[in-house]
């Protein structure tokens, strides 16, 4: 059956996240937890393999969601849309929003056993903030000033600018200085600790006991790739996995009475991406034509019976506090608006472009046959034409090799600026290569300001210069469909790409 109701949305409270100069202390931490069996175990599938084991390189939402068990920052996320104290065990941050102080958790260890100290926590603040000289890892971490020891417990970031949700960046993992080969030795402080991979095949890890709050419950996680969507439920009623998050509402109907079926939304922004660059989606008349050529709704009826949220921007409904449902209505569909915009363009008689897709997510392959049906209303042409993912990565992500493509872009931390940074034309994860002047002025002026009410104006200007340019087709925030063997219970929904393992166990205890 389906368990309705367990999607716990961000709220705006929670969101705003406010931040005083008053040390904020853990509460809660009772790492005196009772852990699982320790023959437990799980089997997972996942659609793709990972790209990567050092979390600060990492790319992929596919990636950032598995590491999120092995991993942690100053301060974590939970399922509520707080943030709570993680390796550091309180922090203080001045009136002006530019000295944040963060004070050592006492006892606290790496998954080799070696304690975790203020050098530590410096390394890896530097390393994303590239005081190497390097470009940051982080684009908001080029606001850092300094990273200081106070002493062996404390360390502040001063920042150039007040910035009052920085505190959401800080959620990037800390690693020891020690590791030279994080890319193929990764270490961190979660409650599971790596165990190995094999390339194309499955990612394994075991819980850490000796982690410093609530253990953990299952012992032992296998993550398995299964690159083919049409095998999922085959291996789940089979019983080769045990659970698998994002499967598709016709999937859901072929599951054997051994699953429950947990239901949320993904929280990314799923989007017929367009190459801003490339001919002929560099006027924005075209792009405009296609938003107006296209039906969410028609869209969602196919891919997931109804199911999933419309949304007009580079925005998703979770993140409350900046989601504007008027943009929505910014291109009703027309085909005679959508036509005449073409004709100005000088295509009268439409034109033929490629969707690369990755082959691997079916709601996205779905998604791009419907677009090409809905687009031939105006005399264009889509051609699918399906990448595996890893080619995706390196051909659409990296090189920007493409003209469009069907994905879903989801957020790293809980600040607007993880959705809207990739948008701003020098930014290295601008991979649909959009440039516009207002836009860049308006997020520098989000970016500019510690007045927490102002910053939510400039990005909500962001996200109607988005909509008003078409900087791409914007169509949802897709279902989520979590399918998990009843052996087994616990699954979270979180309002950030993240599967939290450490919260499922078995049904018995």
């Amino acid at each position: 059956m389906i368990k309705r109701g367990s999607l716990r949305r961000i709220t705006t409270g929670a969101l705003m996240i406010v931040l005083t100069t008053l040390a904020i202390a853990l509460s809660g931490c009772s790492s005196d937890k009772t852990a699982g069996d320790d023959s437990s175990k799980i089997t997972i599938g996942i659609p793709q393999d990972i790209d990567g084991l050092d979390p600060h390189y990492a790319t992929g939402a596919g990636t950032k969601e598995v590491l999120f068990n092995l991993f942690e920052g100053l301060v974590k996320p939970d399922e509520n849309g707080n943030l709570n104290p993680a390796v550091a065990s309180e922090y203080t941050i001045s009136e002006d929003n530019k000295v944040y102080t963060f004070t050592l958790r006492d006892g606290i260890t790496f998954h080799d056993g070696s304690a975790v100290t203020v050098e530590d926590i410096k390394y890896s603040i530097d390393r994303n903030a590239g005081t190497d000289g390097s470009e940051p890892l982080i684009s908001s971490f080029s606001n850092i000033d300094s990273v200081n020891i106070v002493d062996d417990k404390h360390v502040e970031v001063v920042l150039k600018e007040g910035d009052s949700d920085f505190l959401t960046q800080l959620t990037v993992a800390i690693l020891p200085a020690s590791n030279a080969t994080p890319e193929t030795t990764p270490i961190g402080t979660g409650p599971y600790k790596y165990v190995s991979s094999s390339p194309q095949e499955n990612f394994i890890m075991t819980r850490y006991d000796e982690y410093w709050g609530d253990k953990a419950f299952i012992k032992d996680v296998t993550f398995k790739i299964e690159a083919n969507s049409d095998a999922v439920v085959m291996d789940l009623n089979g019983g080769s996995i045990d659970m698998y998050a994002r499967i598709t509402s016709t999937q859901v109907s072929q599951l054997n009475e051994n699953f429950e079926v947990y239901e949320g939304t993904m929280n990314l922004v799923q989007a017929l991406y367009l190459n801003n660059a490339e001919k002929p989606f560099d006027d924005v008349r075209v792009r405009q034509a296609l938003c107006y050529a296209i039906n969410p709704q028609e869209i969602m009826d196919y891919v997931s019976d109804g199911a999933g949220t419309e949304i007009g921007s580079a925005m998703f409904p979770s993140f409350t506090k900046y989601f504007l449902p008027e943009l929505n209505d910014t291109y009703n569909t027309d085909y005679d608006k959508a036509k005449e915009l073409l004709a100005e363009a000088g295509y009268p008689d439409g034109f033929t472009f490629t969707i690369t897709v990755p082959s691997n997510y079916t709601q996205h392959v779905d998604t791009a046959q419907v677009l090409a049906e809905e687009l031939k209303n105006i005399g264009v042409t889509a051609e699918i034409q399906e990448i595996e993912w890893n080619s995706w990565i390196s051909d659409v992500y990296s090189d920007r090799k493409y003209q469009s493509t069907v994905v879903g872009v989801d957020a790293s931390t809980l600040a607007a600026s993880s959705l809207l940074a990739r948008y701003v034309s020098d930014a290295g994860r601008n991979f649909t290569n959009f440039n516009s002047a207002a836009y860049d002025e308006a997020y520098a002026n989000a970016q500019a300001t510690s007045d927490d009410n102002a910053k939510t104006e400039y990005y909500k200007e962001c996200e109607k210069i988005l909509s008003e340019e078409a900087a791409s087709v914007y169509i949802q925030d897709l279902p989520e469909f979590v399918a998990l063997n009843k052996k087994y219970t616990g699954y979270v929904f979180y309002p950030l790409y993240v599967q939290d393992i450490s919260k499922l166990k078995l049904a018995t205890e």
